[in-house]
């Protein structure tokens, strides 16, 4: 079966308020990332092999690039 000529649009969308990110194709929601290596993984689950996931023309960023996660870096009582 051959691929299809273009790539689904990928969207990993702003941070939630704790911190997590939605990722989408199309209309179907991939899954929830809270690290950039989650969003390669779901990627990868739904058979887009991306290289590169922060440097790709595949992938779009909302409400910040592939190294904002709000909320999942900071540690209380540090």
């Amino acid at each position: 079966m051959a691929h299809p000529p273009e790539h689904p649009h990928v969207v990993v969308h702003s941070p939630a308020l704790d911190g997590s990110r939605r990722v989408t194709s199309g209309e179907e929601t991939l899954g929830v990332a809270s690290h950039i290596d989650d969003v390669a993984e779901l990627l990868r689950q739904a058979d887009l092999y991306v290289t590169d996931v922060e440097d790709s023309d595949l992938v779009e960023w909302q409400g910040g690039g592939p190294e904002d996660w709000p909320g999942l870096h900071e540690h209380p009582g540090s």
